[in-house]
């Protein structure tokens, strides 16, 4: 291969792992809790702007995360106690609740940090020159590639190895039957979907770093997550990963060779795929 495909290959597989980090979160959500999120898109763009102006008082990348990280799960903690375990249960309500709050989040952000596109430096530390396979490639990008691994890993241990974990997957199949058993459901939902608020505050700042931070790229980082969890599969974490990559690279060729035509690249092979499999490739049958 020569150079420039290997670069869109790489390319490819760094817009995948920051795909995964925000489809990973809705997963947890949507595939797994069923709760009806639209303002995951929001919730990244507030945390990646919060990550931004940490970093600019600050001038520290790793204060930009924590804070972003911290902010974005308290707020997702408030927000589901006091206002989406109210609606729970119910698709029209959680709907019209979730895009209310995302319309507020953007025009907040848009009358705070303005209509320019804002992006974060990663340290120098972190973003060296590295040689793979005759390309010089930014380390920031080798970075996020592994974070997405070590959250893929994390997850993977908490739904498959943990309490917690058996009880979201045993909730989601039969909700009466695990709170009978003792297991305080709505308690385990709030953990659950606090974990997804806090994951996609870390996606915020990942992406304001790899890409920008701008109005209106709420929208467009919900339909990629929305994507990514429907084509894998809802609450399928293997599914995640893969729909991920496979979007990742679809991105970066597409993005080259026909970026005309890039939504239909996206979208097609997702509406194939759900023609022959409506729960996705690793989702299960209802």
């Amino acid at each position: 291969m020569d150079v420039k495909t290997i670069t869109f290959i790489l390319n490819g597989v760094t817009q995948a792992a920051l795909l995964f980090v925000l489809g990973s979160g809705l997963t947890l959500a949507f595939g797994l809790m069923r709760v009806i999120n639209l303002s995951h898109g929001a919730f990244y763009l507030l945390g990646g702007y919060i990550g931004y102006a940490v970093w600019t008082a600050s001038g520290n990348w790793y204060f930009a995360v924590i804070a972003a990280a911290l902010s974005i799960g308290i707020f997702g903690l408030i927000f589901e106690r006091f206002m989406l375990s109210r609606v729970r249960g119910g698709d029209l309500p959680e709907t019209l609740l979730t895009v209310a709050l995302s319309m507020i989040i953007a025009d907040v952000c848009l009358s705070i940090w303005g209509g320019h596109s804002k992006s974060l430096t990663a340290p120098p530390e972190i973003n060296p020159s590295v040689s793979i396979f005759g390309v010089t490639y930014g380390g920031f990008r080798i970075i996020l590639m592994g974070v997405a691994v070590l959250i893929a890993v994390a997850l993977w241990l908490i739904l498959y190895k943990t309490k917690l974990g058996s009880a979201v997957r045993a909730g989601v199949d039969d909700r009466e039957t695990v709170s009978a058993l003792g297991v305080n459901i709505d308690i385990t939902y709030m953990l659950v979907f606090v974990l997804s608020a806090v994951l996609v505050g870390i996606a915020g700042v990942l992406g304001g770093t790899y890409l920008q931070l701008s109005p209106g790229s709420d929208t467009t980082i919900l339909t990629y997550s929305l994507v990514v969890i429907i084509l894998g599969g809802m609450g399928s974490l293997k599914g995640a990963v893969v729909s991920s990559l496979l979007l990742g690279q679809l991105l970066s060729f597409g993005s080259a060779y026909a970026s005309q035509y890039l939504m239909f690249l996206l979208f097609i092979p997702m509406a194939i795929i759900l023609a022959i499999r409506p729960q996705g490739l690793f989702g299960r049958e209802s």
